[in-house]
């Protein structure tokens, strides 16, 4: 389970130490950004690390109970111990993630970046062009933050395939066309350049003049 919840999560994007009982997590808690608990741990239980944690410096951390005791009282037991969320198993992939987005958001500010008049959320997976929502799919998502994150370097089509798709994607390079494809079409043709004989680049998009001039 502790290698399936952290696979799940890593697949969201999120950096996971996995730890096998409370005391290993222990040293851990200060540098993390949510802790996902389960109650049965061996030695200290998960519901008895979590009193330990809000009596002490770290007591606003947000925490996702994520057990198999799924009893009404279980439930409130965790919560009035100081649990943020309760998920109890089986559940799903989707649901764990929505949750840990969820508790994360509530205590600090949405993760942004973008280029001229694009917007980019990367909490929220969304981006916005002139404040309109892009429908994207997580592909055209990962592939502009990418470009968006790396300007002025050129990567060629297998390199984007290696860092966006994974080394277990097994398409072909044609893929990564019809993608900047459809980003050109939402964007402009310039949005993504195309370098002769190395690949692409993420190129001027449209209002990030004016905003270098501002």
């Amino acid at each position: 389970m502790r290698e399936l919840v952290t696979h799940h999560l890593e697949q969201a994007g999120f950096a996971v130490v996995a730890a096998e009982s409370a005391e290993a997590a222990w040293p851990h808690v200060e540098d993390a950004d949510l802790l996902v608990l389960d109650w049965m741990l061996p030695g200290e239980s998960g519901v008895e690390l979590l009193a330990r944690l809000r009596a002490g410096p770290h007591a606003r951390k947000p925490v996702l109970m994520l057990t198999a005791r799924a009893q009404e009282a279980a439930r409130v037991e965790g919560l009035e111990r100081g649990a943020d969320d309760y998920l109890t198993k089986p559940f799903s992939a989707a649901e764990l993630v929505a949750r840990v987005r969820a508790l994360i958001r509530r205590v600090r500010p949405p993760e942004r970046t973008g280029r001229g008049a694009l917007t980019i959320d990367l909490d929220r997976a969304e981006a916005s062009w002139h404040g309109r929502s892009l429908a994207l799919t997580r592909r055209e998502f990962e592939l502009l933050t990418f470009l968006v994150q790396n300007p002025g370097r050129v990567f060629s089509r297998g390199e984007l395939l290696d860092r966006v798709w994974g080394e277990e994607f097994f398409g072909t390079e044609r893929t990564v066309d019809q993608h900047v494809a459809q980003l050109r079409a939402l964007l402009g043709r310039a949005a993504v350049e195309t370098v002769r004989g190395r690949g692409y680049r993420l190129g001027e998009l449209e209002g990030e003049a004016a905003d270098s001039r501002a």
